[in-house]
């Protein structure tokens, strides 16, 4: 067998960590790395936060795995919570993204079926989504480049174009069921939605009997401030799927519900074998533990300011490099004048790991512990980055 046993499906940077500690990540060859990627906005308290390994390394040593043919203490404490702190009343527990927007899908289904309309399958979707990577969630994401090679896309998903509500509007058919937006897009290029379209499309869902699903896998738990993104624009879904940032780096994700959307999952409809383990709830709640403390939200809204400020300043600097800076709270993002890759690549020489995303943007996504002298040293590297990247190639003398 020759090269790797993996598949190669990642286009991974030639870089190996051993270890980190809070904001930063420890290569195998002793440098340090300040990392705004932080796993694509999963490590929320950034790594090896002294809570959460606690909580893991005691639950570790109880128990591991029993499934969901038996009551899981911590599912209910952490389910409990989530409805505490949401708009929701059940909460189903998932390990991934992917898997929790599966589930509110399917809720969405289901609620019509029960409630004598099963011809009412269909979601609405917009452009530059991004759900997952399952087959219902890249048909409802509907872009190509992750459709390709995978036979027919899977039926029930009608897309338009980025916060097109009047094409929604008109989409609307005898089939359709529900209608599935993210707040703000993370993949799609940090692209927030105006609250006053979220609110349209809760009056329009409201109207025609939908159900309206929030995609809060990037956005949630906090990274832009609010608990929820979808709160900055005073509007309620009836489902939303919620994922990276709950589990701290743990693969943990739930499916959020009103009683009436999820009247109709009853015993034996959905299941899942590993969704609600032991371990993931002890790491769900230690999360919350942090996340919901008295300021916490507070001081995410406020580093966000200084961020934004200060890249202000670097776009100012380098409007060659810097198009525009988007987001709200700690999911923010360049739009490059450049390639996207080559600000990503010239950060990373300055040791600052980032995230590109679609539109030609780079993703800052620091852990929500990050400290205002690293959102400062930060900075300081994506000045240098962007010094890098705005400077002309050298073009060897000729001999």
């Amino acid at each position: 067998m020759s090269g790797s046993a993996l598949y190669e499906t990642f286009a991974r940077a030639p870089l190996s960590f051993e270890r980190g500690e809070g904001s930063w990540l420890i290569a195998r060859d002793g440098k340090r790395y300040l990392d705004f990627a932080a796993g694509i906005a999963v490590n929320s308290l950034g790594h090896a936060h002294p809570h959460l390994v606690q909580a893991l390394t005691e639950q570790a040593g109880k128990l591991w795995h029993v499934s969901n043919l038996y009551e899981i203490p911590g599912q209910r404490r952490l389910g409990e919570r989530l409805v505490a702190a949401s708009f929701a009343d059940k909460v189903f527990f998932t390990n991934s993204g992917a898997e929790a927007l599966e589930c509110a899908i399917k809720t969405a289904r289901r609620y019509h079926y029960v409630g004598g309309r099963p011809e009412r399958f269909r979601t609405i979707t917009f452009e530059g989504a991004f759900h997952g990577r399952t087959l219902a969630t890249i048909a409802a994401g509907g872009q190509p480049k992750y459709l390709e090679g995978f036979g027919p896309k899977a039926e029930g998903f009608d897309q338009v174009g980025f916060d097109d509500v009047d094409a929604a509007e008109k989409l609307i058919g005898p089939e359709t069921a529900a209608i599935l937006i993210e707040p703000i897009q993370g993949e799609g290029g940090v692209r927030p939605l105006p609250s006053q379209s979220l609110r349209r499309l809760r009056e329009i869902c409201d109207r025609e009997g939908l159900l309206l699903i929030f995609d809060e896998v990037q956005c949630g738990v906090g990274r832009t401030g609010r608990f929820l993104a979808h709160e900055w624009a005073d509007v309620t879904p009836d489902l939303a799927a919620i994922a990276k940032g709950i589990g701290g780096g743990f693969p943990l994700g739930a499916c959020l519900a009103t009683d009436a959307a999820a009247a109709g999952m009853t015993a034996g409809v959905h299941g899942t074998t590993f969704g609600g383990n032991p371990l993931a709830m002890a790491v769900g709640n230690a999360v919350l533990d942090v996340v919901l403390a008295d300021g916490f939200l507070d001081e995410v809204r406020r580093k966000s300011l200084l961020m934004k400020q200060g890249l202000a300043a670097i776009q100012d600097e380098f409007s060659d490099v810097v198009e525009e800076i988007r987001g709200e709270g700690l999911l923010l993002g360049i739009r490059c004048r450049v390639p996207n890759a080559a600000l990503t690549e010239a950060l990373r020489d300055q040791q600052l790991l980032a995230v590109p995303a679609g539109d030609n943007v780079v993703r800052l996504l620091p852990p929500l512990t990050v400290s205002d002298e690293e959102i400062r040293e930060a900075l300081n590297r994506i000045r240098a980055g962007a010094a890098q990247a705005s400077a002309p190639p050298v073009v060897a003398a000729a001999s």
